[in-house]
C-alpha cells in the first residue's frame, strides 16, 4: 500500500477510488465505504493528521482508537492501494469547501469519491453531500454516499466505540469493529510484584491513547513468537496501595524473558471490575479464579467459526 501526504500527484491517484473520513478505528462502517470504493476503481483513502478534534478542540479531542501506524496497517489490511494522509492544522482548517473540491477533482482528478450520508468538509464545515456532489457533477465525476451500517440495531461509529471501550464492553466494541480492540506497546519493568506472588505478569507500556475501564480481561497477547491466551489486569493495584495506572498481562502456560518486546494485546471480554483485597491470599486465590476463567472464554473465542 502507498502512503501519500498530499493530493498533488495526481499519477499516483489515476484511476483511484478515494473514500473520504478520519477512520478511527477502521470498523465495519469505515469497510464499507472501501467496498463500495472497490466498485468504482482501485480503493484509496483519504485522512488526516492529527485527528481535527486535536487542532480545533484538543482539549475536548477523542481518545483514538487507533494510532496512525495501526491505522495504517488496518487500512492495508482492508485492502486499500493508496492512504493520502494529509496533514492538519489550523491553516488548513480554514480551507473553504470550494478548494478543498478543487483539491479532489481539480489538482488529484478524481473521478469517484465514496463518503458517509453526513461527511462534511472545509472551513465551519461548510460543505456537505449535497455540495460535494455539485462539485463532482460539474466535472463529470460521481459520489457514491454508503448508508451506515448496523450490527443488533446499533450504529458502527468511532465514538460508540470509543464509549463501550471506556465503559470496559470490549465484546461491544469488537461487534462493531468487527475484530478485536487491541493495544501495541512495549514491555517494561515493572515492580515484579506478579513474579513474587506466584503470577508473573508482563507490563506493557503502551502506545494507544484509548484504555478500556479498570479490571481484568480475557486476553490474546502476541510476541515474538507467536500468539498466547492470557488474562489482563489494568489499573492501579489497589492492594498494593498503587496509584498509576497500568497494563499487566498474564500469559497462560508460558515463560520467558519479554522485556523489550513490542506486544499486541487483544481484548476479548471483560471478567470483573478491579478491586482492593483485604490481603494477598485473596488476591492470589482470585487471579487463580480469573485465569481459569479467561481459559474459558479464550476457549469458546477458538471454538468461533
Amino acid at each position: 500500500m502507498k502512503v501519500l501526504h498530499s493530493l498533488e500527484d495526481a499519477r499516483a491517484l489515476a484511476g483511484m477510488a478515494l473514500a473520504l473520513g478520519n477512520f478511527d478505528g477502521v470498523h465495519l462502517g469505515h469497510r464499507s465505504l472501501f467496498r463500495e470504493a472497490a466498485e468504482h476503481g482501485r480503493p484509496g483513502a483519504l485522512t488526516f493528521e492529527p485527528h481535527p478534534g486535536k487542532v480545533l478542540q484538543p482539549e475536548l479531542a477523542p481518545r483514538l482508537i487507533t494510532p496512525l501506524p495501526r491505522k495504517l496497517q488496518l487500512l492495508e489490511a482492508a485492502g486499500l492501494d493508496v492512504v493520502v494522509v494529509l496533514p492538519f492544522s489550523l491553516q488548513f482548517a480554514r480551507t473553504p469547501a470550494r478548494d478543498f473540491e478543487a483539491m479532489l477533482f481539480d489538482g488529484a482528478r478524481l473521478r469517484t469519491v465514496v463518503v458517509g450520508g453526513d461527511y462534511t468538509y472545509g472551513a465551519h464545515r461548510a460543505g456537505s453531500v449535497t455540495t460535494l456532489r455539485e462539485a463532482a457533477a460539474a466535472r463529470g465525476a460521481t459520489v457514491a454516499v454508503v448508508e451506515p451500517v448496523t450490527v443488533g440495531g446499533v450504529v458502527a461509529s468511532s465514538s460508540r466505540i470509543r464509549e463501550y471501550i471506556l465503559e470496559g464492553r470490549v465484546g461491544a466494541a469488537q461487534a462493531l469493529l468487527g475484530r478485536p480492540f487491541d493495544l501495541d506497546g512495549v514491555v517494561v519493568k515493572g515492580d515484579g510484584r506478579g513474579r513474587s506472588i506466584g503470577w508473573p505478569t508482563a507490563n506493557v507500556d503502551t502506545h494507544g491513547e484509548l484504555l478500556p475501564a479498570s479490571g481484568v480481561y480475557a486476553v490474546r497477547v502476541r510476541t515474538a513468537d507467536g500468539w498466547h491466551g492470557g488474562a489482563a489486569n489494568i489499573g492501579t493495584k489497589p492492594t498494593f496501595g498503587g496509584s498509576a495506572v497500568t497494563v499487566e498481562v498474564h500469559l497462560l502456560d508460558w515463560s520467558g524473558d519479554l522485556y523489550g518486546q513490542e506486544v499486541r494485546v487483544e481484548f476479548l471480554d471483560r471478567l470483573r471490575a478491579e478491586r482492593r483485597f483485604g490481603s494477598v491470599s485473596e488476591l492470589t486465590a482470585q487471579i487463580q479464579r480469573d485465569v481459569e476463567t479467561a481459559r474459558v472464554v479464550l476457549a469458546r473465542t477458538s471454538a468461533l467459526p
